[in-house]
């Protein structure tokens, strides 16, 4: 795992807003779920937790049509 893709969470961070700091939207939760499985019961993080942060692939799968999944 990529140390400089780690992010520390601080206390009330959520899904979205770390997303939204990441990448600049929300609708990229999904791949942070992917990438980070042992965390998916958390709703808000305590502070000290490492989330990674994986990069956006060129054309991620949430972003194409239904027709081309």
């Amino acid at each position: 795992m990529d140390e400089n893709r780690i992010y520390t969470t601080v206390q009330g961070d959520m899904w979205d807003s770390i997303a939204y700091e990441f990448y600049g939207d929300v609708k990229y939760i999904g791949l942070l779920f992917k990438s980070n499985p042992d965390y998916l019961d958390v709703s808000v993080f305590s502070a000290g937790e490492k989330i990674f942060i994986p990069e956006l692939p060129e054309e991620y799968e949430d972003d194409l049509p239904e027709w081309r999944r």
